[in-house]
């Protein structure tokens, strides 16, 4: 019931809000009567007077044709009086709305201050901000670790492998030099067994195996670098041709631009010494037809300005050959028309 008679008033405000726009000033007649055609109308829904409302209407349609002062008169005091009407009720709604509110402050429920709370909450807040960012960190972290592992591992893969090779290739020389070694050897004895007489120094051998075994590491030694100076060499140059490969295409494809954009440009010229030709022959209509003409010629010298600027020259900084195109074309115009043209093209490259 409380609910519903505060949203009658609150509605019978708004209708009656409409009405304090008017002020104390005089007003044309067919304005006046206007506003207080409004007026009638939102206070018939109000208050129910629907009798009353159309003998004013009546009143009014009346007092259009006075045009006087007194009629002026009358219908300010009627405004001022339901101003004045609208301020009333504007108090009684007031008063109402007070006592709703103390009625629902004495009877409805106890709202509790949960403001002491809100600190609390921005404090949790930030730290679980706080905590969010740091596993976001801790996170990174882990992947960036997780990356350098997994590289270190590669990288000492790779060296594992090629240290294999190299043990695998000292351990068959190896092999291969203990099998000398012990011909050698038995070559020797076999030698002492028959010239006994002849005293063998056995530290003078064991010097010579010594400067042999030193001499076939340091060989197996060079022999080993030489090959991996060979694969070094040998990926350099897959690069290189590479390179070259790449090189060559771009000059390819730059050539190809070149000729490109000269044919356009030989094609616009054309078109732009015809169109000045024609420029100065048009009769029909010749203010929009130049207007035409030199629109489409600016266009084109801008296509040519932009030609002029283009290079692609910069692409290439590390080439070791610079080309360069001399074109010429030439138009043979007779009474405004072109006859001929001829196209003349040199590269020169240094």
């Amino acid at each position: 019931m409380s609910f519903t008679t505060r949203s009658t008033f609150s509605s019978n405000y708004r209708s009656l809000g409409s009405v304090q726009s008017p002020s104390h000033r005089v007003w044309p007649i067919s304005s006046s009567v206007a506003n207080l055609l409004s007026c009638s109308t939102s206070f018939r829904g109000g208050w129910g007077s629907s009798s009353s409302a159309s003998r004013m209407v009546g009143g009014l349609a009346g007092i259009e044709g006075i045009q006087g002062e007194e009629t002026m008169r009358d219908l300010n005091d009627c405004l001022a009086s339901y101003l004045e009407r609208v301020r009333n009720l504007e108090v009684d709604n007031q008063k109402l709305v007070m006592k709703m509110r103390e009625h629902l402050e004495k009877k409805g429920p106890q709202v509790r201050d949960w403001g002491h709370y809100f600190k609390t909450m921005e404090d949790l807040r930030a730290q679980i901000f706080a905590s969010a960012m740091d596993n976001a960190r801790i996170v990174l972290q882990i992947d960036n670790y997780e990356t350098e592992l997994a590289m270190c591992q590669s990288m000492e893969q790779t060296e594992i492998k090629a240290l294999k090779e190299e043990l695998l290739f000292m351990k068959k020389n190896h092999e291969e030099e203990i099998k000398g070694v012990q011909n050698q050897i038995a070559n020797s004895g076999l030698m002492v067994a028959l010239d006994a007489p002849k005293s063998q120094d056995l530290s003078k051998i064991v010097a010579d195996i010594q400067a042999q075994y030193d001499e076939l590491a340091q060989k197996n030694w060079e022999e080993l670098d030489k090959y991996w100076s060979h694969r070094t060499a040998q990926s350099l140059e897959i690069n290189l041709d590479s390179m070259r490969n790449l090189k060559a295409s771009l000059e390819n494809s730059l050539r190809e631009v070149e000729t490109l954009y000269a044919m356009q440009m030989e094609q616009l010229n054309g078109v732009l010494l015809y169109l000045e030709s024609e420029l100065p022959r048009m009769n029909v209509n010749p203010v929009e037809c130049q207007g035409q003409t030199e629109a489409e010629i600016a266009t084109y010298r801008r296509l040519l300005e932009d030609w002029e600027d283009f290079s692609l020259i910069d692409a290439l900084d590390n080439s070791d050959s610079l080309q360069t195109i001399h074109k010429t074309t030439t138009h043979k115009i007779v009474d405004g028309k072109v006859m001929s043209k001829t196209k003349d093209t040199k590269i020169l490259r240094r």
